[in-house]
């Protein structure tokens, strides 16, 4: 909160701070805690020491609500807890906010804007969500929604770049994504573009190429209708800009 690192050592304080700041200023119900904690079969002493962990963040983090005027940062809300902050000190609801207003952009047809957006968006993003906890039932589709918005601003933040002409800067970035996710049409579309553009057809075709050839060895299953058609139009010459947002979703 001032820039001093303060995240609790305690690997179930620091998983009942994670549910808390993803449900910031919402009660969150004492029951949700406990079972993201302990699943379906919690132990008797669930609800005593789910308050414990609540009273360990309240002493963390007391320095913080020590002025006058400032509530509980963890308030007592029946039938649970709320943790009450400004929704920009949240870095991955700073995040959603961005990438949503990056992502508008581009479907408006502003390609500039939507990559300077989604830019920013992705400077907040370091690393993998909640990488230090084993996450459960109630915090799992968070995890899943914040990851999908991450994938959605990637791709769109490309397909901007692409939209701007800049295949050349891309395709570094496109081929070592394409080596960490080498079933990813869409990734290999993008390059196989990238490339077309710069004037390298022959690299272009090694894509698909090996994209072909991963495809048939792991699953046996041939690349999609339109990256074979994508194929035919490096081939002729005839290799548009990228296409309509609705290839991101």
């Amino acid at each position: 909160m001032d820039g001093t690192p303060s995240t609790p050592s305690a690997a179930r304080v620091r998983w009942t701070l994670a549910l808390l700041l993803l449900r910031a200023n919402q009660v969150v119900d004492r029951g949700c805690i406990i079972h993201e904690l302990w699943g379906e079969n919690p132990p008797r002493s669930a609800v005593t020491t789910a308050q414990t962990y609540i009273y360990q963040l309240r002493k963390n983090y007391h320095r913080y609500t020590d002025q006058p005027g400032c509530g509980e940062f963890i308030e007592t809300r029946p039938p649970g807890y709320r943790l009450r902050c400004h929704e920009s000190e949240i870095d991955a609801f700073a995040f959603e906010r961005s990438s949503a207003d990056g992502v508008a952009a581009y479907a408006a047809g502003d390609p500039e804007r939507a990559a300077r957006l989604l830019r920013e968006a992705l400077m907040l993003w370091r690393g993998p969500v909640l990488a230090d906890i084993t996450a459960g039932p109630v915090l799992t589709p968070h995890i899943r929604q914040l990851e999908e918005a991450h994938t959605r601003a990637v791709r769109t933040r490309i397909l901007a770049d692409l939209r701007l002409g800049r295949h050349r800067e891309l395709i570094p970035e496109l081929r070592f994504a394409a080596l960490e996710h080498p079933f990813d049409e869409w990734i290999h579309e993008q390059l196989m573009i990238s490339l077309s553009q710069e004037g390298r057809r022959a690299d272009a075709l090694d894509t698909y190429r090996q994209l072909q050839r991963m495809l048939d060895q792991k699953l046996g299953i041939e690349p999609s209708r339109a990256l074979r058609q994508l194929q035919h139009d490096v081939l002729v010459g005839a290799v548009r800009n990228p296409h309509p947002m609705e290839e991101v979703a």
